[in-house]
């Protein structure tokens, strides 16, 4: 059999492929799929199957385009209400392929729709490759793994909240039957294989590993330590993260099937003065380029998320899908890698970008503004003067675990539905654990008129100063 995983950094995504006689099965895939034909031409393989999961919220699936572009039939749980050609399955259905079966498992709770899938192997010495090293199926009729989606995480478990029909108490206890009839007892050899990694909203205390076994969640994951079915639902609906608003769009999406990328138009390069006169017809700046860039001089108004991050799901949380956006990159390349990536979570209101970048709006004779970094070190002075106010954007939990004194905390993710207000004449230093989020918040409060700076290093560089911690629950959710 052979098997690879292709791991998406930026969404902290995770899809498949199986293969065994010539037939390819692809799980989960993600929105550009060429990555997928690519591998199979490699391998002379045909791809005739594309299992979903779930209706996946936090990305756009390319099956549509990879089953046209590769003959294959799509398969959703039966109650994902799929809008497409497609085939439904059930608990205990099967799909073939050379020596292989893939069995699914309807397991409901991180959406009503959710399944796993099984995978047996009857060849003789099947060694698919795994990480550079071997793994290999005992010939007792046990399955190899089984694919979860978003239902069993390394060291985690999907969040019960993306299904507007259903309460979150009422999806968390599907998701405990689920686990506890529908994998716990598999065999503790059998590998697992989630559809998501550590930095995915779809969850909150992920492990940074690939792949894992049923025995070492059951030993290690701290929802499988759960013994009741009521302290279950009472934990994992708690102190969930917040649900980007482009999370519903994205599942909607995936129920109708996406248009192809691969018939998209070229990205139209626009001068200085039409950027100038989409931002006056409330079209967004989008600037990508690296931060120390961005600080030393963007175009007004623009906001700054870097591709070196979580792009994209930074930009589907706080800027959503129906925004027009233009593009400023650092080079053309960057700006087509920009595009793909927005598009796989759902933004494709793209006017274009700015032609030549910033070059062309300096050429143009247009002024830039700077947005000023400060040290942890400066913060801390100004802090004794009385003359700073400190916001902290990260998550709750990071607040907990050590925070600045006197510091508010406001998390980015909340930053879609209200920036923070401040008085007029207000002097802010924003940061966050290293420097990313804190670069986007900055811009966004300096586009709404706020005296802003960027605290370089975030938390990190603060803690390695050795300056004062306080550690405790959150207080105080927004600034005064």
């Amino acid at each position: 059999m052979f098997f690879e995983q292709f791991y998406l950094g930026c969404l902290s995504h995770a899809s498949y492929m199986l293969a065994s006689g010539g037939e390819a099965v692809v799980v989960d895939p993600q929105r550009d799929v060429d990555l997928y034909l690519k591998v199979a031409a490699d391998q002379n393989l045909k791809i005739r199957h594309i299992l979903e999961t779930h209706l996946h919220a936090d990305f756009v699936s390319g099956h549509r385009e990879l089953a046209a572009r590769g003959d294959a039939t799509i398969y959703f749980g039966a109650a994902a209400g799929a809008k497409f050609a497609h085939t439904p399955v059930r608990d205990g259905d099967e799909i073939r392929f050379g020596d292989c079966r893939i069995r699914v498992l309807e397991t409901p709770g991180h959406t009503p729709e959710s399944v796993c899938f099984l995978v047996f192997d009857s060849a003789s010495d099947p060694a698919p490759q795994l990480a550079g090293t071997a793994a290999r199926q005992k010939h007792d009729g046990s399955p190899w793994c089984v694919l979860t989606g978003d239902t069993l995480f390394i060291g985690d478990v999907g969040r019960p909240d993306l299904a507007p029909a259903y309460t979150p108490q009422q999806l968390a206890g599907m998701l405990y039957d689920s686990l506890h009839q529908k994998l716990m007892p598999l065999p503790d050899e059998t590998l697992v294989f989630p559809a998501h990694g550590a930095g995915s909203l779809c969850g909150r205390n992920m492990r940074a590993d690939r792949f894992s076994t049923i025995g070492t969640e059951r030993r290690t994951n701290y929802a499988l330590q759960i013994a009741s079915r009521e302290e279950f639902v009472e934990q994992v609906t708690s102190n969930l993260p917040a649900r980007p608003e482009y999370f519903a769009r994205d599942a909607a999406i995936n129920r109708e099937g996406a248009p192809a990328l691969s018939e998209q138009g070229p990205l139209a390069a626009l001068s200085a003065a039409e950027v100038k006169l989409s931002q006056q017809n409330e079209a967004l700046l989008l600037d990508t380029r690296p931060a120390d860039q961005f600080t030393a001089g963007h175009v007004p108004g623009s906001v700054h998320i870097g591709l070196g991050g979580q792009f994209a799901s930074w930009a589907g949380a706080l800027i959503g899908l129906s925004t027009p956006v233009i593009l400023i990159t650092d080079s053309e390349e960057h700006a087509e890698e920009a595009r793909v990536r927005l598009a796989r979570v759902g933004i494709e209101n793209l006017i274009g970008h700015l032609k030549d970048g910033i070059s062309g709006w300096k050429q143009a004779r247009n002024e830039l503004e700077p947005l000023p970094t400060v040290s942890a070190q400066e913060v801390s002075e100004q802090l004794k003067q009385d003359g700073l106010q400190v916001l902290d954007v990260r998550r709750g939990a990071e607040w907990n675990a050590g925070h600045i004194p006197g510091a508010k905390l406001y998390s980015l993710d909340d930053f879609r539905r209200e920036l923070p207000e401040f008085a007029p004449d207000a002097h802010v230093a924003v940061h966050c654990k290293s420097g990313y989020r804190s670069m986007i918040a900055a811009s966004m409060l300096k586009r709404a008129g706020v005296n802003v700076v960027n605290m370089s290093g975030g938390f990190d560089e603060w803690e390695k100063a050795g300056l004062p911690v306080e550690r405790g629950q959150a207080a105080g959710q927004r600034p005064d």
